[in-house]
């Protein structure tokens, strides 16, 4: 890790390799793929490694290894997703965001928890993002205190119920408050309408 963070990625590919040969069990095994899988020069070894890292976990099955399950499943969505294989990297995605639930609350969790959405909803083939474009109207007229009250629903959002309504939520002060430009107005109005047939 040392070697890792002093920018001695060759160092610490080849530590980590040797951690990933001296394991002395599944738990071991696990933590060192891990590792060797962040500095692999293709995706398909990135996909190797973190398929290993997964395997092992599953192996060792006890909560030693359940708050792996989120970052686990996240990397090898986005491993997938750099093959171009968008449908088993957003099953990935879906199963990354069933197990963040059960992390504790933190900048770490905020961390995996928005990396998931934005892969669901980059491999959510031929679905609509009815708040996209708004939010990039925002950003261009620096429109900070909606963008302040949209932005974490936004990014944060799995898919699940709780998240859409918190969506949803969020957007309905936005058009109460009736403070956007007209056309705006407008796209939180659609937005909320095609959220909330989706709920």
């Amino acid at each position: 890790m040392q070697a890792e963070v002093e920018g001695r990625d060759d160092d610490a590919g080849e530590l980590f390799r040797r951690a990933w040969q001296a394991a002395a069990d599944d738990y071991d095994a696990c933590v060192a793929a891990h590792y060797v899988a962040r500095h692999q020069r293709t995706a398909e070894q990135v996909l190797h490694w973190n398929q290993e890292c997964l395997d092992r976990a599953d192996r060792v099955g006890d909560d030693r290894v359940l708050g792996f399950y989120p970052s686990l499943h996240l990397n090898l969505a986005q491993a997938r997703r750099d093959l171009g294989d968008l449908e088993l990297a957003h099953e990935h995605f879906a199963a990354a965001a069933e197990y963040v639930r059960q992390m504790p609350a933190g900048p770490y969790a905020d961390w995996i928890r928005f990396a998931i959405a934005e892969g669901r909803r980059a491999t959510s083939v031929g679905a609509d993002d009815p708040v996209r474009e708004l939010l990039s109207n925002l950003c261009a007229r620096a429109d900070l205190k909606v963008l302040a009250l949209i932005l974490p629903a936004y990014v944060g959002d799995l898919g699940t119920q709780e998240d859409r309504l918190r969506l949803i939520s969020a957007l309905s002060m936005v058009h109460a408050s009736r403070s956007l430009e007209d056309a705006d107005q407008v796209a939180v109005g659609q937005a909320i309408r095609l959220l909330s047939a989706s709920t």
